[in-house]
């Protein structure tokens, strides 16, 4: 069976972030110093190391059969080009900014204005349905000069922390999307390179599940055990043991991470004690 080809970033915080995603998964890749081209040792996948912005059309033309990619580039350049799960990391938002001593009051501001970017699609679209009219400069590279230089009035660029705007004495004045790293499919991907999708879709939901929930253990006093179980959520309901010392029971379980600290406290509280938590590997529900 031919493999499926899969693009990744060439470098970067996004190809770590890919590459280990993939390990997770239980894919091992084969790739020597600066290979454009890795074949994995025990999965039917070929990853093809290229650079973010030439993705897209890699997946419209059908020369690789999906991508990690930042959906922020899909937008962008990608138009028609399906998301089948987002990832949940390399989140990052596409903003407009202004020099910080420029006054801002509303969208409107940019009438007219010369707007500095390396994403014209995007910020056309969200002028447009605005009715604002702006002269646009693209920008391959750092736009956040651009102001500095008398070039531009303002930029759209992507923002993670907002560290690189405050060097350059740039404000966020609007967030026109919400991104992150996201595996997208060629619109021509064949039938068998389908089949290993959901092969490999599978391994990746178990991973990303995992890593948003924790195992927890802990002991607890036989009557509170009725007042702990309701507090604790689960994938089906917590296991109960009983533990040698008389009137003492284990109760293991799953947390999510986003409610982790704030159900620890109320079972505390409730008389729980000897609390583990232990990261999970996979989860498959």
């Amino acid at each position: 069976m031919e493999p499926i080809k899969i693009a990744v970033q060439k470098s970067g915080r996004l190809n770590e972030d890919s590459l280990k995603i993939l390990k997770d998964c239980g894919i091992s890749i084969d790739n020597g110093q600066d290979q454009l081209k890795a074949s994995a040792r025990n999965f039917p996948m070929e990853v093809l190391y290229l650079r973010n912005g030439d993705i897209p059309q890699y997946l419209k033309d059908g020369v690789v059969d999906m991508a990690i990619i930042g959906e922020n580039i899909l937008i962008e350049k990608g138009a028609g080009i399906e998301i089948v799960q987002k990832l949940g990391f390399s989140k990052c938002r596409v903003s407009l900014a202004i020099p910080k001593e420029v006054p801002y009051s509303s969208i409107a501001d940019l009438k007219g204005k010369r707007i500095a970017t390396s994403y014209p699609n995007t910020v056309e679209a969200f002028l447009r349905e605005r009715g604002v009219e702006a002269d646009l400069h693209i920008i391959n590279g750092s736009v956040e000069i651009a102001p500095n230089i008398g070039l531009a009035d303002a930029i759209c660029d992507i923002v993670s922390s907002g560290s690189t705007l405050f060097k350059n004495n740039l404000r966020e004045v609007e967030v026109m999307l919400q991104s992150e790293a996201v595996l997208a499919v060629s619109p021509k991907i064949g039938s068998a390179q389908r089949k290993i999708l959901g092969q490999f879709i599978f391994r990746l939901q178990s991973v990303l599940e995992a890593r948003q929930n924790r195992y927890v253990l802990m002991n607890a006093p036989n009557d509170r055990l009725e007042a702990i179980i309701q507090l604790l959520p689960g994938m089906r309901s917590p296991t109960v043991l009983p533990l040698a010392e008389a009137g003492w029971s284990s109760i293991h379980t799953v947390i999510n991470k986003d409610r982790f600290w704030e159900v620890l406290d109320q079972v505390k509280k409730e008389g729980a004690e000897g609390i583990l938590v232990c990261p999970i590997e996979k989860m498959i529900l």
